[in-house]
């Protein structure tokens, strides 16, 4: 066996970043940008107006109370098209293109305005001008290769008069179900049969992670039904299978794919639950055979397969831990990482997690209960209440 850290390290390194394609600006959250973005303009492009108020010349208005007149207004989006000169004033809106002539803007609230004249009655400041560029400037970059775009990200760029991105293509990740006794939900079951539900939250993590599910159902076991497989991926960047890992005569996946072109990396990792995993290459993709228990599938689906999906968008990942109090003692771990579903709670302004006191892999109800995942490192040592954990939180 293996451990997690190596298993991750070799996973990912296997991975080639995927090829890039332009998509409009509208359909880009959350995508991996695969070139820089650079500004095709300044923003703002020319002096504004931060506030409502009047437009002048601070040497008109260094001083209160003081009268000028009136010669236009600017509100945004229809400037001024003359220029302010001595004695003079233009009524402006928040968002108005500061006129030539102008650099300093008194408040409305600070003005009384008398037909073509306005009385000032405090004095100009130049603070309330946005100066062109303020924000960015042409040329300069909004959001780098490597970044998974955000909502701030689209609005910063729409500003750069950007309107399509460069991005790596999501990776498709086809998966499978193998096993006699699977149906899907609503469907017949046979003596002994269960319901094939793992599939419906890893197709949720892989878009949840960037990816394209591509769901190939059901197969049984049988050597003929998985060597079929290749047959169904050609669309694929990476392939999943969950079950026929384990050991016993029922191990169908590596006997069935090996001469269909899988070459395996490794097998079996020292964690509890999934410590059945496989992984290697088919015909040069990324096979990841999940273990069947659905919990140790979710399980290995977060630590293995969301590294390698953003192994192939070309960027790092590393698993965000968090440090918490622990709610209750623990024993002394053995040789395998173990990973604890827990709720977490607050208590004197602190974060405490409590593990539940069943863990058995094939115990789902409990894996939508938890918070989170308890982290316990090989060989441990035994915990008392209020020691420091880590923790992984679980995604929606």
């Amino acid at each position: 066996m293996i451990s997690v850290e190596d298993a991750i390290a070799r996973i990912a390194s296997c991975a080639v970043p995927l090829d890039s394609e332009v998509i409009p600006l509208e359909q880009a959250h959350r995508r991996i940008l695969a070139r820089d973005v650079t500004a095709r303009r300044d923003q703002p492009p020319a002096p504004v107006s931060a506030m409502d108020g009047y437009a002048v010349r601070l040497a008109d208005a260094d001083h209160a109370p003081v009268m000028l007149r009136v010669i236009g207004t600017s509100p945004a989006g229809h400037p001024f098209a003359g220029m302010v000169g001595q004695g003079e004033a233009i009524r402006i809106l928040t968002g108005g293109v500061v006129p030539d002539g102008a650099d300093a803007i008194v408040l409305q609230e600070d003005a009384d305005s008398d037909g073509p004249r306005v009385t000032l009655r405090a004095p100009a400041t130049a603070r309330h001008i946005r100066k062109a560029g303020l924000d960015f400037h042409s040329g300069d970059v909004l959001a780098a290769s490597g970044r998974r775009l955000t909502a701030r990200d689209l609005s910063s760029i729409a500003a750069g008069d950007v309107a399509s991105v460069e991005v790596r293509r999501r990776p498709v990740i086809a998966f499978a179900a193998t096993g006699d006794e699977l149906a899907r939900p609503g469907e017949a079951h046979g003596p002994g049969g269960i319901v094939a539900s793992t599939g419906f939250g890893l197709s949720a993590l892989i878009e949840i992670w960037g990816g394209v599910p591509l769901d190939l159902g059901i197969i049984p076991d049988s050597i003929e039904a998985l060597q079929r497989i290749p047959e169904q991926i050609i669309s694929a960047d990476v392939v999943v299978t969950m079950g026929g890992a384990s050991v016993g005569d029922h191990d169908l996946v590596q006997r069935a794919l090996v001469p269909k072109g899988f070459a395996l990396d490794f097998w079996k990792i020292a964690m509890r639950p999934g410590k059945p995993l496989i992984f290697g290459r088919l015909n040069g993709r990324p096979l990841l055979g999940l273990p069947g228990n659905p919990v140790s599938a979710y399980i290995c689906a977060m630590l293995f397969l969301q590294p390698l999906i953003a192994a192939l968008e070309g960027v790092a990942f590393e698993q965000p831990l968090k440090s918490v109090r622990l709610a209750h003692a623990l024993p002394a771990n053995d040789s395998r990482q173990d990973y604890l579903r827990a709720r977490l709670f607050r208590r004197n302004n602190e974060v405490f997690a409590e593990s539940f006191s069943l863990q058995d892999s094939s115990m789902q109800s409990a894996l939508a209960r938890a918070d989170a995942l308890i982290v316990r490192p090989p060989h441990a040592q035994a915990l008392v209440e209020g020691d420091r954990v880590s923790i992984i939180r679980l995604i929606d």
